[in-house]
């Protein structure tokens, strides 16, 4: 195979996906207008409704301009070599092969943080204001951006370092190295997630003796469950939409609650919502979602050993001398394919294991408190009720709405 085929290739299945994507939205966007289901009809009114779809309109429209534009830049940066340019800038200023690679991933990642701004910035002030979601000042936009970007050049420079020095070191070997690192990287990000980067950008703090408090102890103590780490989280200085996650294990683990959620739903509908959570911890969705993730990721490092090293990857990109980071980004483009089935695996495994958890919050609590839950949160989320069946089966980790509350209905 010639380095133009390759490249070809690539051209392909970046312009597939962005095909295939559109096809999807544009198939969604045709149910925006579609009534809701009659056992829904009641969540709105009719100005609301309208409000509901105008919002995912603006978000659809939004999605072609930011797709488009990033589809047309890949192209031509592409067709003017540009990873050959960003390549010869790195081997300017850098002599040893690791620190070449740092350089040539830090510029790739500085631009696309910069070309990613006045999208973000937009849909921010502008599309989420609109639709009175945006709580964030631009003070706390602009703190919250620089954070992000330090952080993932700390992490993933060390990360992205030590998996070079794999490879220097041991070849194409590197990815049991990588996998192993990967995976306790993935055990501890998982464990102590909320203890070490959510303070970076969020107070927490442990919910208050009360009312809610007492509920929750008392559920907790009925299930078995030893939950002493229950937080709120300040989501409500960046939005008006509301959460709740589940996170670590063991001693670790803990239930963080958005203080947007404890304002949206009653006592009952918040111990319903975690039993939800606590659903997924017993049955061991948290460590199966870990185990299907590392899984992955030692497929995908398996697949990238094999090609990495491989001249004609650098060459269909238009750079001349083999290197780690420039095979690296060529088979991320024709990995995209593989990434797309495995997402859809991954999809159909969540929303399975939404209806187990919704199963569990009904049997062990309320199905009723449950979905009255629901149906607030989506009303308030102004989520799209009629979501076109194509676009679920690829995109959605949740099932639709209407389907939950079916399934918490006739489930007994």
């Amino acid at each position: 195979m010639s380095p133009e085929i390759i490249y070809y290739l690539i051209i392909g299945i970046i312009t597939f996906n962005f095909l295939l994507d559109s096809f999807l939205d544009y198939l969604n966007y045709t149910r925006f207008d579609a009534k809701p289901p009659e056992s829904l009809e009641y969540l709105y009114d009719t100005s609301e409704y309208v409000k509901s779809q105008n919002y995912k309109k603006d978000k659809f429209k939004f999605g072609v301009v930011q797709s488009t534009f990033s589809l047309m830049l890949i192209l031509i940066f592409l067709s003017l070599e540009g990873f050959q340019i960003v390549n010869s800038i790195a081997n300017q200023y850098a002599d040893y092969s690791i620190l070449v690679s740092l350089l040539f991933f830090g510029i790739l990642f500085l631009a696309s943080e910069l070309l990613s701004l006045p999208f973000d910035y937009y849909f921010t002030f502008t599309i989420e204001e609109r639709y009175g979601f945006n709580t964030t000042s631009k003070g706390l936009f602009w703190k919250d951006k620089l954070k992000s970007f330090l952080l993932t050049i700390v992490l993933g420079g060390v990360i992205l370092g030590l998996i070079l020095v794999f490879y220097n070191y041991v070849g194409t070997d590197f990815w049991w190295y990588t996998w192993i690192f990967v995976a306790i990287i993935s055990v501890l990000l998982n464990m102590f997630y909320a203890k070490l980067l959510v303070p970076l950008f969020n107070k927490q703090a442990p919910l208050e003796d009360g009312n809610l408090r007492s509920k929750i102890e008392k559920y907790a103590s009925r299930m078995n469950f030893n939950l002493e780490n229950v937080f709120v989280i300040d989501g409500s200085k960046r939005s008006k939409k509301a959460n709740a996650y589940f996170s670590g294990f063991g001693k670790e683990k803990r239930v963080t609650l958005f203080d947007t959620l404890i304002n949206d739903l009653n006592d009952e509908e918040i111990v319903a919502v975690l039993a939800h959570e606590v659903g997924h911890y017993k049955k061991k969705h948290i460590i199966v979602n870990l185990f299907i993730s590392i899984v992955n990721v030692g497929f995908t490092l398996w697949l990238l050993s094999l090609f990495v090293s491989e001249p004609l990857l650098a060459q269909a990109l238009g750079v001349n001398e083999t290197s780690f980071h420039v095979g690296l980004v060529a088979f991320s483009f024709l990995y995209a394919p593989i990434s797309l089935i495995t997402g859809i695996f991954t999809n159909i495994l969540s929303r399975k294991f939404e209806y187990q958890a919704d199963n569990f919050a009904k049997s062990t609590f309320s199905g009723e408190y449950l979905s009255s839950a629901l149906k607030k949160l989506s009303k308030n989320s102004l989520s799209n009720l009629t979501p076109h069946p194509a676009y679920v089966y690829f995109h959605f980790s949740h099932p639709p709405l209407i389907e939950r509350l079916r399934n918490l209905k006739n489930n007994l």
